[in-house]
């Protein structure tokens, strides 16, 4: 049997379809633009799956249209995946690009305890997309450059309108640009070792969510909290794949 999972987000969806053994058969990734709907008919028009269990930010509005689909939590459906990649995961970091989560786990892997931020874009993938283009650099390189930069430019605002104001600022005085992204960086990892830290004390962190792939972010969060940073493969992917393997465990129940 092929089980999917569909993680419908504010900028992106992914699918991945999985077998009854929990192995990978198919992943699959695509812009959610403005008719998120349409856009997650196209991704699935030819994967074939059996069963599909939806995730994300638009999994109601996914719902509403195919009501014959399940539904789960982002924060059941990360630690889902990530237990499959990292079975000893306590505690995961996920940067998505509208909201942030910290979420630690019980030792069978389990919610335990979560914070969430998804009241701004401060602090998301979004927050960082907007200020990479405000000083010239594209998203895959924000990071590197932000990391190549010998010193940091204090933000104070973790607010996007009132962060791109100082950021226009910085930039009218001649700042460096890498110092400016280096103190946005700073910016969304001070709030992100709050979260983390008002859920785990300890032990490695696994980072979940598209903003896994910025390797300043890692390496501050790192060395912010003096722990262990682990990432998944494809860590954008983890939402999709949580989603598939929380329907694969089902079965038995669906069997009987």
């Amino acid at each position: 049997m092929r089980l999917g999972g569909i993680d419908i987000g504010s900028r992106s969806i992914e699918l991945v379809v999985v077998d009854d053994g929990g192995q990978i058969l198919d992943a699959r990734q695509t812009d959610t633009g403005f008719d998120p709907i349409c856009q997650a008919k196209g991704i699935m028009a030819d994967a074939g799956f059996d069963k599909l269990m939806a995730t994300g930010y638009g999994r109601g509005l996914f719902e509403t249209a195919f009501d014959d689909t399940a539904t789960v939590t982002e924060i059941k459906a990360h630690a889902r995946g990530v237990v499959h990649y990292f079975p000893e995961a306590r505690t995961i970091l996920d940067i998505g690009g509208q909201d942030s989560k910290a979420i630690a786990l019980t030792n069978t892997g389990r919610v335990k305890k979560f914070e969430m931020n998804d009241r701004c874009a401060a602090g998301t993938g979004k927050f960082l997309e907007i200020m990479a283009r405000n000083l010239g650099f594209d998203l895959k390189d924000f990071g590197p450059q932000a990391l190549a930069a010998n010193t940091s430019h204090a933000i104070n605002s973790m607010c996007t309108v009132f962060a791109e104001s100082e950021v226009t600022s910085l930039i009218a005085r001649g700042a460096d640009r890498q110092a400016i992204s280096r103190g946005l960086h700073d910016s969304v990892v001070k709030r992100a070792a709050g979260m983390i830290n008002r859920v785990s004390r300890g032990g490695p962190i696994v980072f979940s969510g598209g903003v896994a792939k910025n390797p300043c972010i890692r390496k501050l969060v790192a060395s912010r909290l003096d722990r262990q940073v682990l990432v998944p493969e494809d860590p954008q992917m983890i939402g999709a794949l949580g989603a598939a393997l929380i329907l694969k465990d089902e079965l038995p129940a669906m069997a009987e």
